[in-house]
């Protein structure tokens, strides 16, 4: 490996360099030294407005930024959310009168009807129809019968008068020995038989009447078969359910069709059995929904005298006359029992705070924020009432960033609501 030698011209070039750059570095210092007043002034300014600005970015960043909302004077309830149902209040399950072959069919699910009015269907009517026809002859049989036997109890009391009064003559001849006993006894046979003939007679004009009185009931009953033949709708209302086709069996006690009464339903749910002093009829009050529209407050105007047992709870009813055409039988509704009710000042829930074991909101004085301690009352709709405290109606309070605040921090107002 190869050494250069320290030679002393190598050693001067070094020395020269190291003078050139200390020279250069000495006047640059004396150029900055020595600059004009107004290049001075100019750099001082911009370095204090460096530090203004920075000092205003760092009292921005140490504030909250917060929204706040009025305090409002509200209506608080206490309500009970449940489901419940629609139900009819008149509905009727119409079923034959009589047995037989259900044959038609006046009217169809869906279909309007009018008490006393309407047909709904008919059971063997022809045959029925034949039936009083048949009662109608027998009841005119009756009547000849019963004439017939009229005309043969006059004979017959004819026939006795006449033989009466021929005993009664050989009875006064046969005292005077005018007629032999033979002869009387003839009369006397002849009259008995004349009595006996006279109370056949009467026996079969009594026959006769019962024959006739029979006839004209057998007749009734066969008219009240064909009038329960067709069937009209008891009660007016709306076909909702058809439970047999034309031509089946039908029998009493099986229905054909069910009406239900779409003008007066009420509206039914079942509470727990907690609330049940609470709830008073014709004084408590419920809100319904149904299919999403708010149909409206009404009182209640049942409630179920015992509680069930078994799940502890009771039925309620509210009555609905004419509903809006969503409130039908079989639809689910939205109720909210209202058990007390009362206007107070109001906070928004969102703004409550607990800080150790005191519920405290938020509000605003000198850009800074202060806790006030309230006590709290009913919920309703998303805002929470004040019973006690210094909250009066319209003084805002934090809605939005109260989980960084404590008493006294800074904060900033970005947005207000209402």
């Amino acid at each position: 490996m190869d050494t250069k030698p320290n030679t002393p011209g190598h050693n001067w070039k070094t020395t020269s360099i190291a003078t050139i750059a200390l020279v250069a570095v000495m006047g640059a210092v004396a150029v900055w030294k020595f600059r004009p007043d107004s290049t001075a002034r100019a750099a001082d300014a911009s370095t204090s407005k460096s530090d203004t600005t920075l000092s205003s970015n760092v009292e921005s960043r140490s504030k909250v930024p917060v929204a706040v909302t009025p305090a409002q004077t509200r209506l608080f309830e206490q309500r009970i959310e449940v489901q419940g149902s629609v139900e009819a209040k008149n509905t009727a399950m119409v079923s034959p009168r009589i047995p037989g072959v259900v044959e038609t069919l006046f009217v169809n699910e869906g279909d309007m009807v009018v008490a006393g009015q309407t047909r709904l269907f008919a059971t063997d009517s022809v045959k029925i129809e034949k039936a009083v026809q048949i009662q109608k002859l027998d009841l005119a049989v009756a009547r000849c019968a019963q004439r017939e036997a009229v005309a043969n109890l006059e004979r017959s009391r004819a026939d006795f008068e006449k033989a009466e009064l021929d005993y009664r003559r050989f009875e006064r001849l046969l005292e005077k020995q005018a007629v032999t006993p033979d002869a009387f006894e003839q009369q006397q046979s002849r009259y008995r038989q004349t009595q006996a003939m006279l109370r056949l007679a009467e026996a079969q004009m009594d026959l006769m009447n019962e024959k006739q009185k029979q006839a004209e009931v057998a007749l009734a009953i066969s008219q009240k078969d064909l009038a329960d033949s067709v069937i009209v709708a008891p009660i007016s209302g709306r076909i909702s359910m058809k439970m047999l086709e034309s031509g089946e069996m039908g029998s009493p006690g099986q229905p054909v069709f069910r009406i239900e009464d779409p003008s007066l339903v009420e509206i039914s749910a079942m509470i727990p059995a907690n609330f049940y002093p609470q709830i008073i009829p014709g004084q408590t009050q419920m809100k319904i929904g149904v299919a999403s529209i708010d149909v409206g407050l009404f009182p209640i105007s049942y409630k179920s005298p015992t509680i069930q047992p078994k799940l502890r709870t009771f039925e309620i009813k509210a009555l609905l006359k004419d509903p809006p055409p969503v409130v039908v039988p079989g639809a689910m509704a939205a109720i909210s029992v209202v058990l007390e009710s009362r206007k107070s000042v109001g906070v928004p829930t969102v703004a409550l705070q607990k800080r150790g074991d005191r519920a405290v909101v938020f509000i605003i004085q000198n850009n800074q924020a202060r806790a006030v301690q309230i006590a709290t009352g009913l919920e309703t709709d998303g805002w929470t009432e004040v019973k006690q405290g210094t909250l009066t109606d319209g003084v805002p309070v934090v809605t939005m960033g109260q989980y960084l605040l404590n008493d006294g921090t800074p904060v900033t107002v970005q947005m207000e609501g209402h």
